[in-house]
Formats: structure tokens, C-alpha cells, sequence
């Protein structure tokens, strides 16, 4: 085992030795094996935080000036852990630890408790926390079952976050064998400015695709979704790190050859110190230091003055945009009334302008949807929005949302198996389709939107401007179908190359002999392999007739024409869908108020 950097002290016969194990967990695929790939799709921020506060409690000696202090970090998302192989090596160097089991999402705690157990049958402390964690202290009354039933194992449980020392004291306590049951600071949300900025070891980085590194420059979102948990767990009140603290990240991680980065942040476009962090990158620009960013904003971005101009300026070439749905009625249903459909339009396009590839994320089962209605507002989609990525979700009442609380307190039924909490599996009933239209209608929805034709489509808008970004398009076109439709995982999650480990199976179900797993492995590897170069070589067809085409400048569709003095009127979008009308005539209203009032519309505040 490989020390992230080297220690802080040269050890010696008198020097005490203790080491902080770090891991981010993944979780079980419907098999039960971990969901691992050779190269994942995201960086962890949650173990870039945890390892940069590691660091700086060491710098800084907590644990005495004689102390030998290692720190040992693994993402599970694209390597094995192994259990045994990590004990064995903390006995050979001796001393005390703590393992601690970071950024645990609820659909990843099975996973972190099955590790849990292996390290506390040999008497390791250990530690677990994340939004799993602070989720459930945030919004229910009692600790749930899986939270009591790893305090019973002896193993602690850290809720909130781990900046201004908090950290310090979990290490100290480890140190001297006495950890506590529960670090509940969930009433006291620390700020980030001036704090270590979250820098992950480039081994980490390297096993990402892309290479992408990871910065939170604001924490916390002041709206009030009932399905999100961000606003339990980070709060409604946004902390922001200051320009100078995203200098030193990025020149960090230029040092380590990175200069890519996913900005982890709910809604960057409220972020109230946007524009000086965006300045410091362009500034940097002046150096010859330039990056690339995938940001994600919400729906009413454009309005800010200037930002989608800046934003891309400054290296914004991916744009994550959180759309859940053209539905009014289901958007105020699920208290996301700032989300206006009669804006989708001009900020898609807006970015489309600016050369930066949209991503949106699109929640299926709010009450008033139907199979009908789902693939009906696929196609208004597809006809309507210049959308580059549409990625769906089951609508999941996550442990730590208002949803949650409030379906546990009527005794509503949920899958038991917070397993399947991943947004990609039914975890619950809908009023009006039966369990098996739901999820006939995600599969359908993927199904619908990547259609050759619709592949086709996407591309020719994009070919068809100077900055548009066809390639990188089409190759994360095929990411998000390829996982779909073969790996049976969400894209967010996938990665390349499916790696599986016979032994890692999940607590409580039979180990598989070894004459049924590898021959299924390895003849599933072929299989998907042959699968995804068909589809790849449809795709670069598709790519290499559109990029061909004589009147590719030419190309124009509804989605990317400029609007129309008609548009409100002719358009589906406010039309067919449940409440388009009503949101119309909400905007009519609007408009006719500020002209009298001889306003132009100002910038939609949190």
C-alpha cells in the first residue's frame, strides 16, 4: 500500500505511528457485486475535501509533533478495496488508525457497511459519514435501522462536514481509542473561505475518464425542491470559497498535470461571487493557464447579466442544467417554481451560442405523468429544445428530502433496499401508473431520445455553428446509451471497462463458484464489446455524413431558429403539456406589468 505523499516525519524507534484510511465507497449492482470500472466517470469531491483536510491536520501536527502520520486514500468507484489486504498492511506498520468511509450516498451505504464490518471484526475504528448520514439526522426523529445497526457494530457515525477543526477532533479521538457514537454537526455549517482546498492525489485523477479533477466552490442552495437533500444536508444559506482559494486549486493541480475540473456546486449560477471567481479565471488565462469546466446551473442562468458570457470565457464547455421537467404543474408540485418553461428556450440557445454542450437532467414520475405523457413530452423535447444531453431520473424520495420525511410519516411504502436509492431502479409506487408502467416508461424515455434519428439531429445542430462541438457530443451520446442499454447502471455512475471481483459480492449472498462467474464475466465482455462497436460505428457514420453534409452552415429546426414573433402561440411546449397554458398566462401577465411600468425584466433572485 502506497502512501498518497510521503509522511510528515521521519520515523524513528520513539516515533508513534498512526494512519487515516479513506475511502469512498460505490455501491452493489442488482447482482450484489460492486459497481467498479478501470476508468470511472466522475472524481470524487467528498475524498478531495477529506484528503486535503487530512493533509493540513498533519501539516499542522494534531496528533503531536512526534507523530507518524500516513494517510491513504482509495475511490472504489475504480479500484478495488481490499479489506484484508489493508489490515495486513496497517499491522506491518503498526501504531493506531482510523478508517474512515467518506461521501456515503444512500445508495452506497450497504457497500460502506459490508466494508465497515470487515474492519471492525479485527478491531479497527471506523467512521462513516456523508449525505446518507447527515441526511437522515437532518430530517428524521429517530436514527433508522442501518444507522443503529453500525453503531451496534461499534462503528461511528460523522454528520455535517469536516471543515474549522472538526476533523482534528474525530482524528484525536481515534488516536486515543475513545471515538463517539455520533459527530452531529449538522446545526453549525462552517465556512469555506480560507479552508484546504480540495486537491485529489493525480493517481485518483488518472483513473477518471477525461482526467477530470474536481473543485465545490459554494455549498447549500436557497430553493426549496422537496425532492433534493442538498438543502438539508448543506443548508439554504450558500458558502462560497474566495477567488484566491480556487487560484491555489488550480495551480495545485497544474503542478500535477490537471487542468480539467467538475464543479461540484448545485447551482453555480447562484454562487453571489460568480463573477470575481470567474474573473480570476480568466486573469489566469493572461499566464497561459487555461482549463476546461463542467459547471451545472439552473434554468434562469441567462437572465443573470454577463455570466453565460464569462462563464464561458473562462474554460465552461459542459453545462449541466437541472430542467426536471416541462410540466408546470409537476414542477410546482415538486416546489421547483423557478423553473419557468417559457425561459427553456432562450438559455438553451443561449449556451448553444457560446459554443458549451448542455447536459439536462429530467425527473420521470411527478403525479400527473403517464407513459403517454412522459414519451409525448420526449418528442415535444426533441422537436422543440436544443438540447444536447437528456438524461433521465426515477423520481426517488431520497433519505434527507422532504419527500422522504413525509411519505416515512404516512407509513407510504419504499423499497427497503436503500441499495436501489440510485435514481436508476422504482424505489416507490405512483398514483396513477402501476409499477411496472413506470418502468416500462424509463426504459422507453432513453429509448425515445437516442434514436438514431434524434442522434442524427443533435449533431446537425451542432455541426452546423463554427463553435459547436460535434464530436464531443456524439462521444457522450454514446456514454450515456452504451450504459443504458448494456451495463444496466445510470451514466453518472458508469465508466469504462467493467471490472468485477468474485469475492466482493455483498454481505449475505452466496459466494459464486468460480466455474458460473468468470465464464459469465468474460463472455458478458465480449458480448458488450461487439455491442458497443456496432453502435459505435453507426455513430461515426451518422458523425461523418452530418460534417459532410453540403449544407451543413445551412441546417436550421425549430429548436435552434430564432424565435418567432408566433412562437408562444405555436409551440407544443406551452400547449400540450399539463399547466403550459397556465404557465403562459402567468408570463403574459408579467410582461404587460413591466412594460407599464416601463421595466425590462430583471434577474431572477434566489
Amino acid at each position: 500500500m502506497t502512501s498518497t505523499q510521503a509522511t510528515a516525519t521521519t520515523p524513528t524507534a520513539a516515533t508513534s505511528r498512526f494512519t487515516f484510511v479513506l475511502i469512498k465507497p460505490t455501491h452493489y449492482d442488482d447482482r450484489g457485486y460492486p459497481i467498479q470500472w478501470f476508468r470511472s466517470a466522475l472524481p470524487s469531491n467528498t475524498l478531495a475535501c477529506m484528503n486535503s483536510l487530512a493533509e493540513d491536520a498533519r501539516a499542522r501536527a494534531v496528533l503531536g509533533p512526534d507523530v507518524d502520520f500516513a494517510i491513504e486514500t482509495f475511490d472504489e468507484t475504480n479500484c478495488r478495496v481490499m479489506p484484508d489486504r489493508i489490515m495486513r498492511d496497517l499491522a506491518r506498520r503498526g501504531g493506531k488508525a482510523l478508517v474512515g468511509i467518506v461521501g456515503v450516498q444512500s445508495n452506497q451505504y450497504p457497500r460502506a457497511l459490508d466494508l465497515a464490518r470487515r474492519f471492525r471484526a479485527a478491531g479497527l475504528p471506523v467512521c462513516i459519514g456523508g449525505f446518507h448520514v447527515s441526511g437522515c439526522i437532518a430530517m428524521l426523529p429517530d436514527l433508522p435501522a442501518e444507522l443503529k445497526e453500525a453503531q451496534a457494530l461499534g462503528v461511528s457515525l460523522f454528520a455535517g462536514e469536516a471543515e474549522e477543526g472538526r476533523l482534528d477532533i474525530v482524528l484525536r479521538d481515534a488516536a486515543a481509542g475513545e471515538l463517539k457514537p455520533l459527530y452531529n454537526y449538522m446545526n453549525a455549517l462552517p465556512s469555506l473561505e480560507g479552508q484546504p482546498a480540495p486537491i485529489l492525489p493525480r493517481k485518483h485523477v488518472v483513473r477518471t475518464s477525461g482526467t477530470y479533477s474536481s473543485i465545490d466552490l459554494g455549498r447549500g442552495c436557497p430553493y426549496q425542491c422537496s425532492f433534493c437533500t442538498i438543502i438539508n444536508v448543506q443548508g439554504r444559506k450558500s458558502r462560497f470559497r474566495t477567488p484566491d482559494d480556487l487560484e491555489k486549486i488550480i495551480r495545485a493541480n497544474r503542478e500535477q498535470g490537471i487542468d480539467r475540473f467538475f464543479i461540484t456546486d448545485d447551482n453555480f449560477a447562484r454562487n453571489t461571487d460568480w463573477e470575481i471567481l470567474l474573473d480570476r479565471v480568466i486573469a489566469l488565462q493572461d499566464e497561459g493557464i487555461r482549463i476546461g469546466m463542467t459547471i451545472q446551473v439552473d434554468t434562469l442562468c441567462h437572465k443573470i447579466p454577463g455570466f453565460i458570457e464569462k462563464a464561458t470565457k473562462a474554460g465552461a464547455r459542459r453545462v449541466f442544467i437541472g430542467l426536471e421537467n416541462i410540466n408546470p404543474d409537476n414542477l410546482i408540485a415538486a416546489k421547483k417554481r423557478q423553473n419557468k418553461i417559457t425561459e427553456y428556450r432562450e438559455m438553451l440557445q443561449k449556451w448553444r451560442a457560446h459554443g458549451a454542450m448542455t447536459y439536462a437532467g429530467y425527473i420521470l414520475g411527478f403525479p400527473a405523468d403517464t407513459k403517454e405523457t412522459i414519451l409525448r413530452d420526449i418528442e415535444i423535447i426533441k422537436r422543440e429544445l436544443p438540447l444536447d444531453i437528456l438524461e433521465f431520473f426515477f423520481l426517488t424520495p431520497l433519505p434527507g428530502s422532504e419527500d422522504h420525511r413525509e411519505q416515512l410519516k404516512k407509513g407510504v411504502w419504499m423499497d427497503p433496499d436503500i441499495n436501489k436509492f440510485d435514481l436508476n431502479h422504482r424505489v416507490a409506487h405512483h398514483a396513477r401508473m402501476s409499477d411496472g408502467e413506470w418502468e416500462e416508461a424509463y426504459r422507453a424515455a432513453w429509448d425515445a431520445f437516442y434514436t438514431p434519428d434524434h442522434i442524427r439531429t443533435i449533431l446537425r445542430r451542432a455541426a452546423a455553428i463554427p463553435n459547436g462541438r460535434p464530436k464531443q457530443i456524439l462521444s457522450t451520446m454514446l456514454w450515456f446509451k452504451l450504459m443504458i442499454d448494456h451495463e444496466g447502471v445510470h451514466p453518472l455512475e458508469g465508466g469504462a471497462f467493467r471490472l468485477k471481483s468474485r469475492r466482493d459480492r455483498r454481505h449475505g449472498l452466496p459466494l459464486e463458484s468460480p466455474l458460473l462467474f468468470y465464464p459469465r464475466y468474460w463472455g458478458e465482455t465480449a458480448v458488450k464489446a461487439v455491442k458497443y462497436l456496432s453502435f459505435f460505428l453507426k455513430a461515426r457514420g451518422i458523425l461523418k455524413e452530418t460534417l459532410a453534409a453540403p449544407d451543413r452552415f445551412a441546417y436550421s429546426d425549430v429548436a435552434i431558429a430564432a424565435p418567432k414573433d408566433d412562437e408562444f402561440e405555436a409551440l407544443d411546449l406551452y400547449h400540450a403539456t399539463t399547466g403550459g397554458e397556465a404557465a403562459l398566462a402567468r408570463k403574459k401577465v408579467g410582461d404587460t406589468i413591466r412594460a407599464g411600468a416601463g421595466k425590462t425584466p430583471a434577474p431572477a433572485a434566489p
